[in-house]
């Protein structure tokens, strides 16, 4: 059993919370622009002092406090990101309550789940069409009392609601939570498929944070930037948020990916976040575009010299030839597709997914260090990250301070620190299952730590699909869902790495005939496998099974096979559930034709 651990080397507050970064920014630097946000007047973007987020934090505060919201209660946000996102998160800390995200592409019934599991009192959600899926299971929330709309002035709404709280009754609720108290509870699908609430404290933030910001320091400083467009209700991008209030580092939201690169060019930030996804499209897209205007030949050139450059840093320094190439295609290619990104940028931070070396060469070749890092809902975030003084491409990082990994003999990796959360909300079960005593968390991915203590993930020991895009998926809800149609036998979900979801479907032998006799069939499944009706009728069980999750967890693309999985065939165990790795070995090259094209 290996181990490695880096001590910690930051003092951690054992007391306060999360809000008193707000009140300190004010109290020491309430000019300082903490915020860049759309100018409400259209077009361009208007600046927000740390005293100016002060006050309208705490005025949606007491507008909480004033509409019954207690010490301790859930309030739920669903919305894209955006500002008032940040300042609704803030504000119902304030409040003394406990943020929970939802994903604003979640189902009515994945909304109704999280609210009802989670005793969700009240509900900000953004627009129409939110409310709209709020509205089908509205009866089934006894205890939800407010729904609120950001379209429809919930900030005014609540701060005038409020103008009756006094700050001191204000500051007292600010100051009750401690760092052992829950800030936020973070819904993460499970292989059950029921999302399962991880509950994340004021502590796990603060410590995270503590030791994130002072090791990305070029990063976290007054001086830089980010503008955030990743899912707020993703803990990738909440910990990217509270980091940059902590350090008084401008932050900015984009709420509309159409609008990304015009957002990038006005931004103009410093250091962006993303999943690998969106590098490989990126890459993808300039590729194409270089191809299409007859230049495809100088871009490949280009990126192979970049990869190169890259690849001598780690070696010292690049050969003379190399860094020749690269100075010509810095002027004719790297410089116009660091321009894309606002002409600013200089790191990237990925998590979410492997990037892989390739991209992760080819980025830090054109002049944009990505810093990629490991971690996940249960752990705050990062446990692991590349430092801009130290990164080994392919890698996730080293532990950060106060963090050490153990692979355990199976090669699943564990951690211990500060960061790792305080269990699934009402599920003991399942914590006492993440959770050693001695407080070792079972990631369920399977990695190496080299000499140096640097990271590697090789592979995933859960079931739970993680997409290129960073979208993590319970096949679960999906298969059950699909296999309840009558032509379905068995359903297997893919996807982990890939862009997209995707599924392989057999047939049910018992229930085939009567398909193909209504449908005027005369062929064997072999034979009718491509047949478009037969694929129509799937397709029905597919539309089923998507209603039940949001979009980025839908199955885009299905094959089916003319096989049979069973017991005999060692597809399914004794009690007929799937062996995944099975299938997966040995259908890999039907897996592998889904995303040809």
């Amino acid at each position: 059993m290996r181990e490695f651990s880096t001590p910690l080397t930051t003092e951690i507050p054992s007391t306060g919370n999360l809000t008193d970064d707000v009140v300190a920014n004010a109290r020491d630097a309430g000019e300082s622009i903490q915020f860049s946000r759309p100018s409400a007047a259209g077009g361009g973007w208007e600046d927000v002092t740390s005293a100016e987020f002060l006050a309208e934090v705490s005025a949606v505060a007491k507008g909480l406090i004033a509409a019954g919201i207690g010490v301790g209660d859930r309030v739920a946000l669903i919305s894209k990101t955006r500002y008032e996102w940040t300042l609704l998160d803030y504000a119902i800390w304030f409040a003394g309550a406990v943020t929970v995200p939802v994903y604003e592409t979640s189902s009515a019934e994945q909304i109704a789940w999280i609210l009802s599991d989670s005793g969700a009192r009240a509900v900000v959600a953004e627009g129409p069409d939110h409310l709209a899926r709020l509205a089908e299971v509205r009866a089934e929330l006894d205890q939800l009392n407010h729904v609120w709309s950001i379209a429809g002035n919930a900030i005014g709404t609540l701060t005038s609601l409020g103008d009756d709280i006094s700050d001191e009754e204000l500051e007292k609720r600010r100051t009750s939570a401690t760092p052992l108290d829950l800030a936020t509870l973070i819904y993460t699908s499970g292989t059950t498929g029921r999302p399962k609430g991880c509950m994340l404290t004021h502590g796990n933030f603060m410590f995270e944070l503590g030791v994130a910001v002072d090791e990305l320091e070029e990063l976290f400083t007054e001086d830089a930037s980010t503008l955030l467009f990743l899912p707020l209700a993703h803990v990738f991008a909440r910990i990217i948020q509270v980091g940059c209030i902590k350090s008084r580092t401008r932050l900015g939201h984009s709420s509309d990916i159409k609008n990304l690169l015009p957002d990038l060019q006005e931004f103009r930030p410093m250091f962006i976040l993303a999943v690998p996804r969106v590098f490989e499209k990126v890459f993808n897209t300039a590729s194409q575009r270089a191809t299409a205007d007859g230049r495809g030949r100088i871009f490949d050139q280009a990126a192979q010299t970049a990869i190169e450059y890259s690849r001598g840093l780690d070696r010292g320094r690049p050969s003379l030839a190399v860094r020749a190439k690269h100075a010509l295609f810095k002027r004719l290619v790297y410089n116009k597709l660091l321009d894309a990104l606002g002409g600013h940028c200089r790191y990237a931070v990925s998590g979410g997914a492997p990037l892989g070396d390739k991209l992760g060469h080819f980025y830090r070749g054109i002049g944009l260090t990505v810093l990629e890092g490991y971690g996940l809902t249960e752990t705050t975030a990062a446990l692991t990250a590349n430092l801009p003084d130290a990164i080994k491409v392919g890698t996730v990082g080293r532990p950060l301070p106060g963090t050490a990994v153990r692979v355990a003999d199976d090669g699943e990796l564990l951690f211990q620190g500060g960061q790792v959360f305080a269990g699934y909300w009402h599920n003991e079960q399942a914590t006492t299952e993440a959770i050693e005593r001695d407080g070792w968390f079972h990631t369920g991915d399977l990695g190496e730590v080299d000499d140096e203590g640097f990271v590697r993930i090789t592979g995933r020991k859960k079931e739970i699909i993680v997409t290129a895009g960073g979208k993590n998926v319970a096949p679960a809800v999906l298969e059950d869902r699909v296999r309840l149609h009558f032509l379905v036998d068995q359903c297997i979900v893919v996807g982990d790495g890939q862009p997209f979801v995707g599924a392989l479907v057999t047939i049910d032998r018992d229930s085939f005939p009567m398909w193909a006799e209504q449908h005027g069939k005369t062929g064997s499944i072999a034979e009718l496998v491509d047949d478009p009706d037969l694929r129509a009728t799937i397709q029905e069980a597919i539309d089923d099974a998507n209603r039940a999750v949001s979009k980025a967890e839908s199955i885009r693309k299905f094959v089916v096979l003319e096989d049979e999985w069973t017991e005999e065939g060692g597809q399914l165990t004794p009690s007929l559930k799937l062996k995944r790795n099975v299938v997966m070995r040995e259908f890999k090259d039907d897996v592998a034709a889904l995303y040809l094209s």
